[in-house]
């Protein structure tokens, strides 16, 4: 196979960062390129680095919304020249947002959600898929996981467990093949949940988060001593984005307002316990971008801003040897395309030592 060369370049910072604090000590942007633009649309990216080699996914189709998309996996040695080594598709659905994740077993395993649309654009149906590689080139055929009506946004190991928030839509969003057997009840707020489980492929109810105004996109993190950090996005009300902390055994939940919209939100526990996030904003550019910021339990402060604008966002993000690596899509130069940036963040040195993310 073809490896696709990316381009790297280093980029001023007059150019890419926003500062909306008094910090001196801003992230340095390193470099930023274009890693894929094969596909018509090419959108909603992860990341993992595993056995020495860097992985990134994406959902290939013909646009944002509908159609059926594939998930298409990039290898790479080094960051630089990545290769096609692999294409999920499950006929008649539309495969979106792919996070990747390595399991206990020392797997990859690929969590989406699968779609089913009439016309183009009417939802009949959703329910989540996983599918696993021993190689990260074979990958077992796409297997639904939780209940029809609900999405797995993203899965978080923690000490042998898997961890995710499925989102049910509101019911006025709803699939239109809503209220069959076994689909969560609908609701006029949406519904998020709370899961674990062994092995990626069953799943056992912990809770439901009580978040209101179409809770869907949610990221989950653990920190040093095991609390849960929840990072979820509001689709109504003020929709501005949530942040939860919970203890074991993650039934009772404290939530702030993070005071900005997020779409595709993901964050990173680095190994000074510090959080860092990124994920979509307005910028004062203007229109969306893809942005990181600083992040608590209890605040979100955007401070850089990637080269981005359009349909974007949907970060991948991997912490090695001291650079924060990120995967993202971006349709600031056309057709929406797969970007890979490397970004400096202001560590001390001692906690400046490689470490793959959570």
């Amino acid at each position: 196979m073809t490896r696709l060369r990316s381009w790297t370049a280093p980029l001023s910072l007059a150019a890419a960062l926003f500062v909306t604090s008094a910090h001196a000590d801003a992230p340095e942007l390193v470099s930023v390129g274009k890693i894929w633009d094969r596909g018509a649309h090419n959108a909603f990216t992860d990341l993992v680095r595993w056995r020495g080699e860097w992985y990134c996914t994406f959902r290939e189709a013909d646009g944002h919304v509908g159609g059926d998309g594939n998930l298409r996996v990039l290898e790479s040695a080094d960051g630089k020249a990545w290769e096609p080594v692999a294409l999920i598709a499950e006929e008649g659905i539309d495969l979106r947002d792919p996070k990747l994740s390595v399991t206990p077993k020392d797997q990859l395993m690929i969590s989406a959600g699968g779609s089913v649309y009439r016309g183009g654009t009417t939802l009949l149906g959703m329910q989540p898929r996983v599918s696993f590689s021993s190689d990260g080139r074979v990958w077992s055929a796409p297997r639904r996981i939780l209940s029809e009506g609900e999405w797995l946004w993203r899965v978080t190991w923690h000490d042998g467990k898997a961890y995710g928030a499925a989102y049910s839509p509101p019911a006025s969003r709803a699939p239109k093949s809503a209220g069959t057997a076994g689909n969560p009840p609908a609701s006029s707020n949406g519904m998020l949940q709370l899961y674990s489980g062994n092995d990626g492929i069953h799943y056992d109810l912990i809770t439901r988060l009580d978040v209101p105004d179409f809770p869907n996109e949610t990221t989950l993190r653990f920190l040093a001593d095991d609390e849960m950090v929840a990072q979820v996005r509001r689709d109504a009300g003020n929709r501005k984005g949530w942040i939860g902390r919970s203890r074991p055994p993650y039934t009772e939940w404290k939530w702030n307002e993070a005071g900005i919209s997020l779409g595709g939100p993901n964050f990173l526990r680095l190994p000074d316990g510090s959080l860092w996030a990124a994920g979509r904003a307005s910028s004062p550019e203007g229109g969306p971008k893809t942005i990181v910021a600083r992040m608590s339990r209890d605040d979100y402060e955007p401070v850089l801003t990637l080269p981005s604008g359009g349909d974007t966002s949907y970060p991948g993000l991997v912490w090695h040897e001291g650079i924060l690596w990120m995967s993202y899509y971006s349709s600031h130069e056309g057709k929406s395309q797969i970007y890979l940036a490397r970004v400096k963040l202001p560590l001390e040195e001692k906690d400046s030592a490689g470490a793959s993310s959570p």
